[in-house]
């Protein structure tokens, strides 16, 4: 019997892992809605909101989507090598999948550089979008505002997957997860598919709307 599987007649098959992450994602999708409707409400006040693409580079942040959903996938993928006991595949999958959060990381520090830095160029942009200066800043209206405030909570929560799915790669590279042992690597995963998942939702609403 899998040793990370513990019957519970109100739950099923859950252990105490899964039962306790599950209820912390609720939780979390909550404040994500949350800081996602306030952004909508803080649109329709706004008296400036740039057409979609005009500030934000969408082709860049769209190769850091797709890159955060194939990451998605070789989660999966190393989750299905620890099932089957293919520690070689495990292992590899999982550094791909922590390889790719360091990527988004990366390109969303590099957008972040480039708006803060500012340049002329920048600033003609923004002009035509409604806003004075050669840089895109916090308080650079309220489209600024709900700009940084929401892709930076959830890339919070990309390097906090990082370094979570770090922590599991160093286990299981000192042979701590097997078939029968596989729990953690579970419940890693629901954390990394729940930030894959609410960045598409940010990715929407906040760059292509």
């Amino acid at each position: 019997m899998n040793k990370a599987i513990q019957l519970n007649d109100r739950f099923g098959a859950a252990t105490t892992g899964k039962l306790g992450m599950w209820l912390f994602l609720v939780m979390d999708a909550l404040t994500f809605g949350t800081i996602l409707i306030g952004g909508i409400g803080l649109r329709n006040a706004a008296d400036v909101w740039p057409t979609a693409g005009l500030i934000l580079n969408v082709p860049l942040t769209a190769f850091n989507t797709f890159l955060l959903i194939c990451s998605s996938f070789t989660m999966v993928m190393a989750l299905n090598g620890v099932q089957k006991g293919d520690r070689k595949s495990f292992i590899k999958y999982l550094a791909l999948t922590i390889g790719g959060g360091v990527i988004f990381l990366g390109v969303q520090v590099y957008e972040y550089t480039h708006f803060i830095l500012g340049s002329n160029e920048l600033g003609v942009v923004l002009s035509q979008s409604g806003f004075s200066g050669t840089q895109f800043l916090p308080f650079t209206g309220m489209y600024g505002a709900v700009f940084y405030t929401t892709t930076s909570f959830h890339a919070l929560h990309v390097l906090t997957g990082v370094i979570y799915l770090s922590v599991i790669l160093t286990q299981a590279v000192k042979g701590q997860y097997g078939s029968d042992n596989y729990d953690r690597v579970e419940v890693a995963g629901l954390f990394w598919h729940f930030v894959d998942l609410i960045w598409i939702l940010v990715f929407t609403l906040i760059y292509l709307l």
